[in-house]
């Protein structure tokens, strides 16, 4: 009775907050589609991105205030109960997210996804005069249903905003919560006939393999899935290093902030023209072009350019580095897509499973997530080669480094028990180890 209670009053809780959230994020997808379509249009709006980051800048300065540390923040509450997580934040990161978008910024929009679902969670969590405990829950739950509902993934955006709070440890107890914020969530956003883009990887053709008498699996294939996993592994890293890169390099280069942007915007202004097409710019989903290369052209063969997925990684930390906001997802699934396609030529493999492989493997290097990226593979992409996503996403893992995109991630245990930098990302996990362990023998003395 009292299991029975207990989730029902989390249904009841969640409810109306992750109807919200899929509402906020139906009207975020179509502005944002509308805003990117506006751009092909309209090309000369590209030549006003600095302005548009000027702009970012002025914004986040006058009302933004604390929003502008963005899902790290909505982490950090989590993790420590602080200031709190603003109302403001989910209006102040669509708004900034369409700026980027409209005048070609490469970003995302998992990060204003998740972030509309952490401050409407936050909103909700004051309105019910939840504690401290039964909010951090309902924040989770808000990351949960932000991240389901942008990808129509929920099953994913459960799991994403169990694992990627802590790594190496996930907290059950608040899984029922965000499933069940992701899950309607994302119904909502199908309420709303909003329609997310379909992938496919085609069908491999049937042939004999290796020992095919005695394993129910190609270990050939197998090899080359690992060969390429460890290179979307190096590809992650490279994203994480660069995108925190670019703000130090930055932000030593201009002592006057909105000079940032500005810079930021030119470059991405003179790249675009000296590369001659706009194949990098925004999200790259949907074609400016007929033969431009995007996230589906990828799970073609000869539909990327060899380098494609650095030329992305170059826009996007350009980009978010010098301020422009959004996410960083959808720009780590086209570098991904983009890489297993140029891999699959080098190794002759499937372009589509490849390309399916980079997809999800090169996010989960840079978010520390294998277990939600597995899972997405599967939402996405169907069940069959479940044992292949999995495989590339906990490869790409291992050969990510010990950093990623959020610096609010905490650390349980390290990928790799073995000689850490001092200065590692996720907050000096020996050092932090160590610390607990010592703390708890002191503990232990005084109760002697």
């Amino acid at each position: 009775m009292k299991t029975f209670n207990h989730l029902i009053r989390w249904t009841l809780l969640i409810l109306p907050i992750a109807i919200t959230i899929g509402t906020v994020v139906a009207f975020f997808l179509w502005l944002l589609s509308a805003a990117i379509h506006l751009r092909f249009d309209h090309q000369w709006l590209l030549f006003l991105l600095p302005f548009a980051g000027v702009l970012i800048h002025l914004i986040y300065q006058s009302v933004g205030k604390s929003s502008e540390k963005g899902n790290n923040l909505i982490m950090d509450e989590i993790h420590q109960t602080g200031g709190g997580v603003p109302w403001r934040m989910a209006p102040v990161i669509l708004t900034t997210t369409i700026i980027t978008h409209l005048f070609g910024g490469s970003a995302g929009r998992e990060g204003t996804a998740v972030q509309i679902g952490g401050s409407i969670a936050a909103v909700f969590g004051k309105w019910f005069k939840l504690n401290e405990q039964d909010t951090k829950m309902v924040l989770t739950a808000g990351i949960a249903a932000g991240f389901g509902a942008v990808f129509g993934t929920p099953v994913t955006g459960a799991i994403f905003a169990l694992e990627v709070l802590t790594l190496g440890r996930i907290k059950y107890e608040a899984l029922f919560p965000a499933l069940v914020a992701s899950v309607i969530a994302d119904f909502t956003v199908a309420a709303w006939q909003i329609h997310h883009t379909a992938y496919h990887i085609a069908v491999l053709p049937q042939t004999p393999y290796f020992l095919s008498a005695y394993l129910p699996i190609d270990l050939f294939l197998l090899s080359k899935v690992i060969a390429a996993s460890v290179v979307f592994g190096l590809a992650s890293y490279l994203f994480s290093f660069a995108v925190h890169g670019v703000k130090q390099v930055f932000s030593r280069l201009f002592t006057i902030s909105w000079l940032i942007p500005v810079a930021g915007g030119l470059i991405i202004i003179g790249l675009t023209y000296l590369i001659g097409k706009p194949d990098y710019l925004s999200l790259g989903v949907d074609a400016e072009y007929p033969g431009a290369i995007t996230i589906p052209s990828a799970f073609i063969q000869g539909g990327t350019d060899t380098w494609s997925w650095l030329w992305k990684t170059v826009y996007t930390t350009l980009t978010l580095g010098t301020g422009f906001k959004g996410g960083e997802v959808t720009p780590l699934f086209y570098i991904g897509a983009t890489l297993g396609n140029t891999l699959s030529g080098l190794l002759n493999a499937p372009v589509s499973l490849f390309a399916a492989l980079g997809f999800i493997a090169v996010f989960a290097g840079a978010t520390n997530t294998p277990l939600a990226c597995t899972m997405m593979g599967v939402e996405l992409f169907g069940s069959e080669y479940t044992l292949f996503f999995a495989v590339a996403c906990f490869t790409a893992y291992f050969f990510s480094g010990h950093g990623g995109i959020y610096s609010a991630q905490r650390a349980a245990i390290p990928e790799i028990q073995d000689n850490l930098p001092a200065d590692s990302a996720v907050n000096s996990l020996k050092n932090s180890y160590l610390a607990q362990k010592m703390s708890r023998y002191k503990i232990r003395l005084k109760q002697k």
